[in-house]
């Protein structure tokens, strides 16, 4: 019989059930001819310690062995029409017997990607396996995940390299920090200076953990917008398109000037140290959301030969930096797209990141403009975490599984899941994590996913926090009931229109003095799309601390701050609710109770020590202080008002 695994979260594509059961005895052998196996065969004599077995691993091509890993030349399944030469090296095949398992592979990663599988099952069954041959193979070859390292936080090398070995469990392959300021470039050292920014030897560190778990380590560099962290510095604010600032309408956003030909000499000297650290072809020059192009110093030029062409123009200088350090350009879909008639003049080796977050995001069916200009692309979804401190979960899942599919239908090279962290990252690291399985699964095998998506929560919370070879049902299902909760709250606070791309209440961690004077806009909106009833909900539901479950034992550190995290986002939800029903009375004109303010004071304190302990848990300093003077700031304001 064929059919997906749906207990597994990375589901395989072809399971085929054989009668018996491999019951693994308590003196396991663990075997493989190649040194390249001796990390997943490491990781497997762990979860089997764990199950209670002893493990010795062997450098054989014969012998008795419990799980035995081999390469051969090439995979039955291999060449077929389901199976591209993209992703055959990621291919592997798992059979089970009653008289071991056997892992087949033609490359490395593919016995790893094996192993990974079996380890999914030991989590299932413990050591007693049902017989079957696993045939499996990913939709995408490139399965990304794109972490914002700018924003506010900057992860230690030790946090990112525990994610890459949880990215690398669910079959992702690829890594990009999305970096503005946040190295430290020998040659301009004031860029990234009070940001602990990255240093060259943490990056090298971190790419060879990569490349130990099969994930290529991508650079990323704003090279273009977003630059407004280095065009705030006298140094370098003569680059700039705007160099007085942010245009209106541009969110705070500084751009490079096109036009000028220092701006493209000076990112020459930020790639001439950046580049040659990465192993990876692929680059990313990111170049999106330049919202002030040629409304300052290109304008002239602009309006000549239009803003499209000055966009292009530009690119092209970045794209000949780029291929004189041998790579291939990746950048955001976003402005050209604006500028479609473009797309024909673009090198074949440009890599478009088609990027949208939305559910029925208006550039997720655009992906078909790309593919018909015959260029390569990558479909981008979102975690949907950033302004947000518990996720939005619903939004997230569907915006992955319809940018999946539309990359399956276009030919897309992968999907690059991306992790925002927007107006001072104060979203949790732990509170992305489900969005990285789901956009893992997704880039895995799609339709299996999707055909079952209302059971994945309960699924990764087995498989990302459960305890190996003890299957606590009571646990997982109480920990993936709490996330939905978490997740989900935004979708009940709304009076009127969603707020998209942020939780509605996520921004009410900030002072509500002067809000009955403020002139119409986006934050003042915000109250009066509040429903009062709903905050009222998410604070019934989320302020009790007997939702989350206890931590088993023996659950790893990682784990463990994650569910810290998650107690966390609860809290600073509820905070933000309670302080979203006091702005809803004083927009009315009414009287918030002294004591209420006096608790909401109370609140933020203990909010804001939680918050600061767990940030350095996993971060640098960088940001922190502006987000503790945001807290302070809240709490004095309660207290202020308290006292009228």
């Amino acid at each position: 019989m064929n059919s997906a695994h749906h207990s597994l979260l990375i589901p395989p594509k072809r399971v085929t059930s054989k009668p018996g059961t491999l019951k693994l005895p308590a003196a396991c052998t663990l075997a493989s001819p190649s040194a390249a196996d001796g990390l997943p065969l490491g990781q497997l004599a762990g979860d089997l310690s764990r199950l209670g077995a002893r493990t010795a691993i062997r450098r054989n091509a014969a012998g008795p062995a419990a799980v035995r890993i081999q390469r051969a030349p090439r995979l039955a399944i291999c060449g077929s029409d389901a199976v591209t030469a993209a992703v055959a090296g990621d291919a592997y095949r798992l059979e089970i017997t009653p008289d071991g398992a056997t892992v087949t592979a033609t490359t490395d990663r593919g016995a790893y990607y094996g192993v990974q599988t079996l380890r999914e099952l030991l989590a299932v069954h413990g050591k007693n396996l049902p017989c079957q041959i696993i045939e499996d193979w990913p939709d995408f070859a490139r399965r990304g995940v794109y972490h914002d390292c700018s924003r506010g936080k900057v992860p230690t090398v030790a946090t990112l390299k525990a994610l890459v070995e949880r990215l690398a469990r669910w079959k992702i392959n690829e890594l990009q920090l999305y970096i503005e300021n946040t190295f430290t470039f020998h040659r301009h050292p004031a860029i990234g200076k009070g940001f602990s920014p990255f240093t060259p030897e943490e990056l090298l560190d971190v790419q060879d953990h990569c490349r130990r778990h099969h994930v290529r380590f991508i650079g990323s560099l704003s090279s273009f917008g977003h630059m407004e962290k280095t065009l705030c510095l006298p140094e370098y604010n003569h680059l700039a398109e705007t160099p007085e600032g942010a245009v209106a309408g541009a969110w705070g956003l500084m751009s490079l000037c096109p036009t000028d030909p220092a701006a493209a000499k000076f990112m020459g000297e930020l790639y001439d140290e950046f580049l040659p650290l990465f192993e990876a072809v692929d680059f990313n020059i990111c170049c999106d959301e330049t919202f002030d192009l040629g409304k300052g110093r290109s304008k002239a030029r602009a309006e000549k030969i239009g803003k499209g062409q000055v966009y292009l123009d530009f690119i092209m200088k970045l794209h000949g930096h780029c291929q004189r350090h041998g790579k291939r350009v990746n950048l955001w879909s976003d402005i050209l797209l604006e500028h479609p008639g473009l797309l024909p003049q673009l090198p074949r080796d440009l890599v478009m990141l088609n990027w949208d977050y939305d559910i029925d995001g208006l550039r997720i069916p655009r992906s078909k403009e790309i593919a018909d200009a015959g260029l390569p692309q990558v479909v981008c979804p979102g975690t949907n975490g950033w302004q947000s401190h518990g996720s939005r979960m619903h939004e997230s899942m569907g915006n992955i599984r319809q940018f999946a599919a539309e990359g399956r239908k276009r030919g897309a090279e992968g999907l690059l899941n991306t992790d925002w962290g927007d107006c001072l990252h104060r979203n949790l690291l732990g509170a992305s994590l489900h969005g990285f399985a789901h956009g893992a699964a997704q880039s895995w095998n799609g339709q299996a996913v999707t055909t079952d998506e209302a059971a994945f929560t309960r699924t990764f919370c087995h498989h990302a926090f459960g305890t190996l070879g003890k299957r606590d049902e009571k646990f997982t299902n109480k920990l993936a009931v709490a996330l939905d909760l978490l997740g989900n709250s935004y979708l009940l606070c709304h009076a009127g229109e969603p707020i998209r791309n942020a939780d509605l209440y996520w921004g009410l961690i900030e002072p509500l003095m002067g809000w009955k004077k403020m002139p119409p806009g986006w934050f003042n909106k915000t109250i009066d799309f509040m429903h009062a009833p709903g905050l009222r909900q998410i604070i019934s539901q989320l302020s009790d601390p007997s939702i989350w479950p206890t931590p088993p034992a023996g659950m790893d550190a990682f784990e463990r701050t994650a569910l810290r995290e998650f107690v966390l986002a609860a809290e600073m939800d509820t905070l933000a609710c309670r302080r979203g029903l006091a702005a809803i009375a004083l927009r009315a004109g009414q009287s918030v109770p002294s004591r209420e303010l006096k608790t909401l004071a109370s609140q933020t304190a203990r909010t804001a020590g939680r918050f600061q302990a767990l940030w350095l848990t996993r971060s640098k300093p960088s940001r922190l202080r502006e987000n503790m003077w945001l807290f302070r700031n809240v709490e004095a304001e309660a207290k202020k008002l308290a006292g009228r």
